[in-house]
Parts: structure tokens; C-alpha cells; sequence
């Protein structure tokens, strides 16, 4: 231990929504980097802030009796799954509790009422897509795999994932080894230098096709159609492989200029009745089969009816309108991402679709600019990202004045405080429907209808 490192034991009393362990020393609140409720823990103080502690565990005293082993070898330094030492019923108990306290505490919405959440059938391997990064080790080597907990810039050399499937290991091992064996350079996110950058593959839950994506700097991949041969030779569920080129320095998977290398370029999913092609940029929902049900439940809130017209906003790749059309006269979809919009239409003429159409525009500038009328939308669909809606947008959608607004959300403070500032101007939200996605993650979604009174 070092002499100047100050270790304190704390009591382990709840989770907090970005995934912390909570305790309190001398009235203060600490946030640490593990323990579960019930844990007597001794932890480092690591920063000191007016209203909170931030601390570092360093053993666990006195174990909770929720806790279980971690199924994955990399769980003690890889940044995906920080519960998946936590029994899957208390994640689901206190994901449910965090929805409650943010409406409470950051919405002032006592009065809502939280459903039971809805948890995932599948604990494991319910990912359809995964994100592999590329970096340069410290001994001249490489490594592929996943991020280290709280480092941006570490990744650890990947053996095993539960989270998409088997396939997706053996891939890893396999594209892995056709860089090392012919002797790719990777790409330093630090130098900026070099080539292999990401490793994506998506997969589909219902139709069992599979993408990978090599996501490099410019220029083209050395020896593509040996890898592409040795790929597909090893894995008939491929279906197709594409290149993507980016000269970005920012540490994303996305690319500026794709190529297909092999196949359609595209894979396809089945959501209930309707097929969605996904392109190695598109937006999708991650977990196909939890996707579905937040579908259905959301659909079931809004009880739309034939004659209604429908807004669609930060509509994505158009899933929800495109499910959504055969029971409404008209929806019109608007997303910022030209891409998303472009798969959008796509998948509508894909699926006979044609009382639906999508612009590719800011929400707040499309609300502005085509000056609807005060009831002349009957629905309103919001599933805005995580920093939820600009207070300009939420003043122009209740100016439209629409009888229903469903909102969908991945972040319970952003949706609290949205929805508390909807019912200052006359929306109602009865209850919310909170939905596990991921499990073993702190990410929640949940969805609520807010009625016009």
C-alpha cells in the first residue's frame, strides 16, 4: 500500500444511474468504481468535490449476497458489462428504482406511475452489432478487442465476448490473425498513425445473416480478396464484407468512403412484418428481439387509429413509422443523419410502404420552417438522443398541440426533465413503460405516452 494513499471503509447503500456504487462518508455522498448494495468495502479517495466523493475500490470486505461470479474472463478490466457480477433480478429491481427516482427527483412527477420493467429473455448474446478497435502495444505488437474500463485509449486483446455471439469471437480471432500474417500496420489513436482501426460486425437475430466491416485510414486493404476468401470460407454465414475509409482523427467506427468488398453490401433483419436493410452505417437497434417488444408496448400506449397523421421525429432509419404506417393514414419521418434517411426510404419502398416520407433536416428547423397548424397532427413520436429535446423544439411540438406525444428514451434524467416541461404545457403522462435492453449494462430505455388534457 502506498503511505500517502488514504483507504477508507464505506457501506455499499445503492447504484446510482450512471452505473456507481453509492455511499456516504461524514454526510458526503461517494461515487465508486465497484461493490453492490450491501458491501462493506474498503475504497481510496480519489477526488474531492463540494457535493461528492469520488473513490477507487480496493477490496471487498464483506461480500452482498446478490452478488455472483462474472461469466466473462475480461469482466474485472473490460468497460461493457460493470453488473454482470449482479444477480440479473436486482439489476432489473434497481433499474426500475433509478427510472422512479429521476422522475421524482429531476422531473417532480411523484405522481407517475413506474410499470414493472420489462426484462430480456437472453442475458447473453444479444447484441447485433459490436464495435472492435484496433491499437499498438507497447512491446511493437497489437491489439484487437475492447476498451478498458474508463480508458479511452487502452484496448485489451479480446478472447472471448458474450454479448453478440460465437461467431463474432471467432471472427475476431480470425481477421486478428490475417493483419498479424501479413503484417498491416495498425492505427495509434495517440500518433494518428497507421492503418486497422476498427473490426465492426453486425449480425441479424431473426434472419441469420452477418456483416463485417474493416473500418481503416485511407487507402485500400492489402490483400482484401485473401481475406475476403479466407472469411467466407471459414464463416458461410457471412454474407457480405465492406471497407470503410475515414481520415477523421476522432475514435469512431464510421467511415467516409465505404466500399463492398464482397456480397450486397447490406444485411437484412425481420422486425414482426416488415424487413429492414441495414447498411454498415446505418442506425439499428442493437438488440433485435428487446427491440421488438419496446415496439409493441410503445404501439399499444398509442392506440393510433386510421385517420391519424403522424410526426415521426429524430425518426433514425424509420423503423417505428414504417411499423407503425399500415394502422394511421400518414407519418412523416425527419432525422438529421442523410444516410439514415436514405435507408430510411429505402426500407419503406422495401416493404410497399407509401403513405410514409422522410426529410432530412434539424427537427428544430423543420418545425420551424413548415409552420404546421395547431391540430393538424394527431401524434407526435419523439426518440430524441441521450441530451434529450432542445427546450426550443419541446416549445414547437406542444405548440402543434397534438392529443398524443409518445416519447421514447435511453436516458430516465433527460426524458424526466423533458416530460416535466411538457406538463407545464398541458400534457399529462400517466405512466412509463421502462425496458432492459442490455443487460448487465446501467443503460435503461423506457417509453411513455403524454396526453393532451
Amino acid at each position: 500500500m502506498n503511505p500517502q494513499e488514504k483507504r477508507v471503509e464505506l457501506e455499499v447503500t445503492d447504484l446510482a444511474f450512471n452505473g456507481k456504487a453509492v455511499a456516504h462518508l461524514n454526510g458526503k455522498v461517494v461515487f465508486l468504481d465497484g461493490g453492490l448494495p450491501g458491501e462493506l468495502v474498503e475504497a481510496e479517495i480519489v477526488h474531492s468535490r463540494p457535493r461528492f466523493d469520488q473513490a477507487r475500490l480496493r477490496r471487498i470486505v464483506r461480500k452482498s449476497p446478490e452478488r455472483i461470479e462474472a461469466r466473462c474472463q475480461h469482466f474485472e478490466h473490460c468497460g461493457g458489462c460493470t453488473w454482470q457480477d449482479l444477480d440479473y433480478a436486482q439489476q432489473l429491481r434497481f433499474k426500475q428504482k433509478q427510472v422512479a427516482d429521476c422522475l421524482e427527483r429531476l422531473g417532480d412527477q411523484k405522481d407517475v406511475e413506474v410499470w414493472e420493467i420489462i426484462g430480456s429473455d437472453r442475458l447473453f448474446y444479444y447484441r447485433n452489432k459490436m464495435e472492435f478497435s484496433f491499437d499498438v502495444a507497447d512491446d511493437g505488437g497489437y491489439t484487437l478487442g475492447l476498451h478498458r474500463r474508463g480508458c479511452w485509449d487502452e484496448i485489451f486483446d479480446l478472447t472471448e465476448c458474450h454479448l453478440q455471439s460465437e461467431t463474432s469471437n471467432r471472427l475476431v480471432a480470425c481477421v486478428r490473425s490475417f493483419v498479424a500474417s501479413r503484417n498491416i500496420p495498425v492505427y495509434d489513436v495517440r500518433r494518428h498513425t497507421g492503418f486497422m482501426r476498427f473490426l465492426v460486425i453486425r449480425e441479424t437475430a431473426h434472419t441469420g445473416q452477418v456483416m463485417v466491416n474493416l473500418v481503416t485510414a485511407s487507402g485500400e486493404v492489402p490483400a482484401a480478396q485473401e481475406i475476403v476468401a479466407q472469411v467466407t470460407d471459414e464463416f458461410p454465414e457471412v454474407t457480405t464484407i465492406v471497407h470503410n475509409e475515414t481520415d477523421r482523427k476522432a475514435n469512431v467506427a464510421t467511415g467516409d468512403r465505404e466500399t463492398v468488398l464482397w456480397g450486397p453490401g447490406y444485411i437484412e433483419e425481420q422486425l414482426f412484418q416488415a424487413r429492414f436493410r441495414i447498411r454498415a452505417n446505418s442506425f439499428f437497434q442493437t438488440n433485435s428481439r428487446q427491440a421488438e417488444r419496446l415496439y409493441r408496448m410503445a404501439f399499444d400506449m398509442l392506440e393510433a387509429g386510421p385517420s391519424d397523421r403522424v410526426l415521426d421525429l429524430y425518426c433514425g432509419t424509420g423503423s417505428i413509422g414504417i411499423l407503425l404506417a399500415d394502422s394511421v393514414a400518414e407519418v412523416v419521418g425527419v432525422e438529421i443523419v442523410g444516410e439514415a434517411v436514405r435507408a430510411a426510404t429505402e426500407n419503406a419502398e422495401i416493404n410497399g410502404i407509401t403513405n410514409i416520407s422522410f426529410h432530412e433536416n434539424n427537427v428544430r428547423d423543420f418545425l420551424r420552417e413548415n409552420r404546421e397548424q395547431p391540430g393538424s397532427v394527431d401524434i407526435v413520436i419523439v426518440d430524441p438522443p441521450r441530451a434529450g429535446l432542445n427546450p426550443r423544439v419541446l416549445k414547437q411540438i406542444a405548440s402543434l398541440r397534438p392529443p398524443k406525444l409518445l416519447y421514447i428514451s435511453c436516458n430516465p434524467s433527460t426524458f424526466a426533465r423533458d416530460t416535466r416541461q411538457l406538463r407545464q404545457f398541458g400534457y399529462r403522462l400517466p405512466a412509463v413503460q421502462p425496458i432492459d435492453m442490455f443487460p448487465h449494462t446501467m443503460h435503461i430505455e423506457l417509453v411513455g405516452r403524454l396526453e393532451l388534457t
